[in-house]
Protein backbone atom coordinates (compact mmCIF):
# COMPACT_ATOMS: atom_id res chain seq x y z
CA UNK A 1 0.00 0.00 0.00
CA UNK A 2 2.68 2.17 0.80
CA UNK A 3 4.25 1.96 -2.42
CA UNK A 4 1.40 2.73 -4.40
CA UNK A 5 0.73 5.89 -2.34
CA UNK A 6 3.93 7.16 -2.92
CA UNK A 7 3.62 6.72 -6.64
CA UNK A 8 0.29 8.22 -6.78
CA UNK A 9 1.65 11.47 -4.79
CA UNK A 10 4.99 11.12 -7.56
CA UNK A 11 2.13 11.28 -9.86
CA UNK A 12 0.85 14.13 -8.68
CA UNK A 13 3.86 16.18 -7.79
CA UNK A 14 4.81 15.24 -11.51
CA UNK A 15 1.73 16.17 -13.01
CA UNK A 16 1.54 19.85 -11.03
CA UNK A 17 5.33 20.37 -12.33
CA UNK A 18 3.93 19.58 -15.94
CA UNK A 19 1.42 21.57 -15.45
CA UNK A 20 3.19 24.44 -13.90
CA UNK A 21 5.92 23.99 -17.13
CA UNK A 22 3.00 24.84 -19.59
CA UNK A 23 1.63 27.82 -17.73
CA UNK A 24 5.31 29.25 -18.19
CA UNK A 25 5.08 28.80 -21.92
CA UNK A 26 1.11 29.85 -22.56
CA UNK A 27 1.42 33.21 -22.05
CA UNK A 28 3.75 33.79 -24.44
CA UNK A 29 1.85 31.40 -27.25
CA UNK A 30 -1.35 33.48 -26.12
CA UNK A 31 0.19 37.11 -26.47
CA UNK A 32 2.00 35.49 -30.26
CA UNK A 33 -1.66 34.45 -31.41
CA UNK A 34 -3.02 38.19 -30.38
CA UNK A 35 -0.40 39.41 -32.42
CA UNK A 36 -0.57 37.37 -34.99
CA UNK A 37 -4.75 37.25 -35.00
CA UNK A 38 -4.71 40.99 -35.34
CA UNK A 39 -2.37 41.05 -38.15
CA UNK A 40 -5.06 39.95 -40.41
CA UNK A 41 -7.16 43.16 -39.90
CA UNK A 42 -4.18 45.35 -40.93
CA UNK A 43 -3.89 47.01 -44.28
CA UNK A 44 -0.88 45.98 -44.81
CA UNK A 45 -1.64 42.14 -44.76
CA UNK A 46 -3.67 42.77 -48.11
CA UNK A 47 -0.31 43.95 -49.71
CA UNK A 48 1.46 40.98 -48.77
CA UNK A 49 1.95 38.39 -51.27
CA UNK A 50 -0.03 35.31 -51.53
CA UNK A 51 2.37 32.67 -50.10
CA UNK A 52 2.96 34.90 -47.00
CA UNK A 53 -0.70 35.11 -45.98
CA UNK A 54 -0.99 31.74 -46.57
CA UNK A 55 1.84 31.12 -44.52
CA UNK A 56 0.52 33.35 -41.76
CA UNK A 57 -2.53 31.75 -41.64
CA UNK A 58 -0.92 28.02 -41.32
CA UNK A 59 0.70 29.76 -38.20
CA UNK A 60 -2.25 31.06 -37.06
CA UNK A 61 -3.61 27.03 -37.08
CA UNK A 62 -0.30 25.83 -35.67
CA UNK A 63 -0.56 27.89 -32.75
CA UNK A 64 -3.81 26.76 -31.90
CA UNK A 65 -2.62 22.96 -32.09
CA UNK A 66 0.15 23.98 -29.57
CA UNK A 67 -2.23 25.99 -27.23
CA UNK A 68 -4.23 22.68 -27.21
CA UNK A 69 -1.24 20.62 -26.44
CA UNK A 70 -0.53 22.96 -23.98
CA UNK A 71 -3.54 23.33 -22.04
CA UNK A 72 -4.30 19.10 -22.04
CA UNK A 73 -2.06 18.37 -19.31
CA UNK A 74 -4.21 20.61 -16.63
CA UNK A 75 -7.71 19.76 -18.50
CA UNK A 76 -6.85 16.12 -18.28
CA UNK A 77 -5.65 16.22 -14.46
CA UNK A 78 -8.92 18.19 -13.33
CA UNK A 79 -11.40 16.07 -15.37
CA UNK A 80 -9.82 13.09 -13.36
CA UNK A 81 -10.50 15.10 -10.23
CA UNK A 82 -6.57 15.72 -9.09
CA UNK A 83 -6.31 12.13 -9.32
CA UNK A 84 -3.02 11.67 -11.21
CA UNK A 85 -1.60 8.44 -12.99
CA UNK A 86 1.19 7.32 -14.63
CA UNK A 87 -0.67 7.12 -17.92
CA UNK A 88 -1.58 10.81 -17.30
CA UNK A 89 1.80 11.79 -16.68
CA UNK A 90 3.10 9.92 -19.74
CA UNK A 91 0.45 11.07 -22.07
CA UNK A 92 0.76 15.00 -20.36
CA UNK A 93 4.77 14.67 -20.86
CA UNK A 94 4.48 14.15 -24.54
CA UNK A 95 1.69 16.76 -24.75
CA UNK A 96 3.80 19.15 -24.17
CA UNK A 97 6.99 17.74 -26.12
CA UNK A 98 4.79 17.52 -28.98
CA UNK A 99 3.38 21.21 -28.43
CA UNK A 100 6.87 22.64 -28.98
CA UNK A 101 6.51 21.47 -32.84
CA UNK A 102 3.80 23.35 -33.99
CA UNK A 103 4.51 26.37 -32.14
CA UNK A 104 8.01 26.39 -33.87
CA UNK A 105 6.90 25.57 -37.18
CA UNK A 106 4.33 28.50 -36.65
CA UNK A 107 6.25 30.84 -35.36
CA UNK A 108 8.94 29.60 -38.20
CA UNK A 109 6.07 31.17 -40.47
CA UNK A 110 5.22 34.10 -38.94
CA UNK A 111 9.27 34.81 -39.86
CA UNK A 112 8.54 34.07 -43.30
CA UNK A 113 5.46 36.52 -43.13
CA UNK A 114 6.81 39.66 -41.43
CA UNK A 115 10.33 39.08 -43.78
CA UNK A 116 8.32 39.14 -46.40
CA UNK A 117 6.43 42.39 -45.55
CA UNK A 118 10.32 44.28 -44.82
CA UNK A 119 12.45 42.60 -47.87
CA UNK A 120 9.54 41.08 -50.54
CA UNK A 121 12.64 38.74 -51.27
CA UNK A 122 11.14 35.19 -50.50
CA UNK A 123 14.83 33.73 -51.03
CA UNK A 124 15.37 35.70 -47.86
CA UNK A 125 12.11 35.23 -45.99
CA UNK A 126 12.53 31.25 -46.69
CA UNK A 127 16.19 31.65 -44.98
CA UNK A 128 14.84 33.78 -42.24
CA UNK A 129 12.10 31.03 -41.69
CA UNK A 130 14.70 27.70 -41.70
CA UNK A 131 17.00 29.69 -39.49
CA UNK A 132 14.07 30.34 -37.02
CA UNK A 133 13.25 26.48 -37.21
CA UNK A 134 16.85 25.27 -37.29
CA UNK A 135 16.84 27.61 -34.07
CA UNK A 136 14.07 26.27 -32.38
CA UNK A 137 14.76 22.70 -33.06
CA UNK A 138 18.16 23.11 -31.55
CA UNK A 139 17.15 24.88 -28.46
CA UNK A 140 14.45 22.41 -27.73
CA UNK A 141 14.95 19.26 -29.26
CA UNK A 142 18.59 19.03 -29.98
CA UNK A 143 20.41 20.97 -26.65
CA UNK A 144 18.00 18.79 -24.57
CA UNK A 145 18.83 14.98 -25.64
CA UNK A 146 22.53 15.85 -25.38
CA UNK A 147 22.27 15.90 -21.68
CA UNK A 148 23.88 12.32 -20.37
CA UNK A 149 20.81 12.52 -17.38
CA UNK A 150 17.97 10.13 -18.67
CA UNK A 151 14.36 10.32 -16.66
CA UNK A 152 13.16 7.15 -16.44
CA UNK A 153 9.45 7.16 -17.47
CA UNK A 154 6.75 5.88 -14.49
CA UNK A 155 5.45 2.08 -14.91
CA UNK A 156 2.34 2.10 -16.62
Amino acid sequence: MDDQDSQQEKNHRTMRDIIEEARCILPGLQAVFGFQTIAVFNERFDDLAFYAQACHMAGLALMVIAMALLMTPAVYYRAQHGEATSHMVKVSRKAIRVALMPLAIGLSLDMLTVVSLATDVLSISIAAAVASLLLFVGLWYLIPRRDPVQVEEPPS
